[in-house]
């Protein structure tokens, strides 16, 4: 792969790149949608990745190309970086991790740069390509213009700077990206980052199934409505208990104030929320400020012609999220004779908490996740943002063979759709390293 990058760059550009920067997708164990509410999730990193190769040059331009054809070449000065949220593109995501890097050095004559990009992570399939992306982007941007920074330094670069592109995420995708240790799955935690090994059971495999639904989250307002949804849920749950309800952002930051439990957490949004939607103009006379001041200073840009949110549910799935996430951690160190089959039942839940209470999950996942238990998964759930995308399943490592044979059938085999893409979309996977700058011996 690295040959034919190699070849391709020199054909493209008529030189040899200097260096080569990959960083890996992931995959997320357990802990879905609760990285921007504060808290530890459980992803690891998988094989696939993008790979950059990469020749600083004296001009002040950027030239980006991409192996795959489908991708439009695209250049731009590197002093003059506009990225475009309405549509977006690959780009725009190489010019996320860019700039962030241009920011934080606050360069002002940045090297110029020829980079062809090769990924093979599936896009748009809740693999975290795109964060890849950004923070490949910000790794290439860093060693071209000599500059050093810490693994966390650049993952909490790449978090804020995936924001340009308008999606309000959590940190957990640039996290694991330059966290990742080849051999073990990784417990990251927020406010200061930081991640701790978790030792998968051995016996068990975890297995990749693309719904073939793509889901771009840049392009669609769900995910940033469900971030806007915690960030309400957040305050009025902070105003009933007494507490500063403006300086609260995020579910963590309620159940740190108040020093309780997360399963008392759960008592609390059972007493203060009602399931039923609330109307903006309830919220605001909950908070005791005019639908202005809600919409302007609470609500993001893309969110505020919102008029209901699920405040409920969506604080219940975040609460007992973030206490399987524990679970799933406790359960892989004790290692107990059952733990295979406890991990499952986690992970089975998760994927109900999902689909119910969080609603982020779409009739081909939800048959998917069916099609992958019944099979012999002993859990199954979405991964990534969900409305499409994959389910990661565990199955017991000596019923692999048939398991991949079975769903081929039963998911790929009955679409023409499917099955032209069949041979991306289903793949057992250990855990990865994390990202990394190379030249060629």
């Amino acid at each position: 792969r690295l040959q034919k990058l190699k070849e391709m760059f020199l054909s493209k550009f008529g030189t040899a790149p200097k260096f080569y920067v990959r960083a890996p997708g992931r995959v997320n164990l357990i802990g879905e949608h609760i990285d921007y509410c504060g808290y530890a999730v459980l992803p690891m990193a998988i094989e696939q990745d993008i790979l950059i190769a990469v020749e600083p040059v004296k001009s002040q331009v950027v030239q980006l190309a991409n192996t795959n054809s489908s991708y439009l070449d695209f250049s731009t000065n590197v002093n003059n970086i506009q990225i475009n949220k309405t549509k977006p593109q690959w780009h725009n995501y190489f010019l996320c991790g860019l700039k962030g890097i241009q920011e934080h050095f606050g360069l002002n004559n940045p090297t110029g740069m020829n980079c062809l990009l090769d990924g093979t992570i599936p896009p748009s399939s809740g693999l975290s390509s795109s964060s890849a992306l950004v923070c490949c982007a910000g790794l290439v941007t860093l060693k071209a213009n000599g500059k050093t920074l810490s693994k966390v330094e650049l993952a909490e670069i790449c978090t804020k700077s995936e924001r340009y592109i308008g999606t309000e995420g959590g940190g957990m995708d640039q996290s694991i990206s330059f966290l990742a240790e080849e051999g073990t799955a990784k417990l990251i935690e927020f406010s200061p980052l930081r991640a701790t090994d978790v030792k998968l059971p051995s016996g068990a495999a975890f297995v990749i199934a693309n719904s073939c639904v793509e889901m771009n989250k840049a392009a669609t307002s769900h995910y940033n409505i469900r971030v806007m949804e915690c960030r309400l849920a957040t305050k009025l749950l902070s105003k009933s208990k007494g507490l500063d309800w403006k300086k609260m952002l995020r579910l963590h930051d309620v159940q740190a104030r108040l020093g309780v439990s997360l399963a008392e957490m759960l008592t609390i949004v059972e007493e203060v929320l009602h399931p039923e939607p609330y109307s903006i103009e309830e919220i605001s006379k909950c908070l005791g400020i005019s639908l202005e001041e809600l919409r302007s200073q609470i609500l993001s840009q893309n969110t505020q012609d919102v008029s209901t949110f699920k405040l409920y549910q969506r604080a219940k799935h975040v609460y007992s999220e973030a206490a399987r996430v524990l679970e799933f951690k406790k359960i892989c160190n004790e290692a107990p004779a059952d733990a295979i089959q406890l991990l499952g039942e986690l992970m089975n839940q998760s994927h109900i908490s999902c689909r119910e209470m969080y609603e982020c999950s779409c009739p081909e996942l939800d048959r998917l996740v069916d099609i992958c238990l019944q099979f012999g998964a002993i859990g199954s759930r979405l991964t990534g943002a969900g409305w499409g995308g994959c389910t990661v399943s565990m199955v017991p490592t000596d019923k692999l063979n048939t398991f991949m044979k079975n769903i081929k059938k039963a998911y790929y085999q009955t679409d023409v759709q499917r099955l032209a893409l069949e041979n991306n979309s289903l793949f057992a996977t250990k855990p990865g390293s994390g990202a990394l700058v190379f030249v060629e011996a």
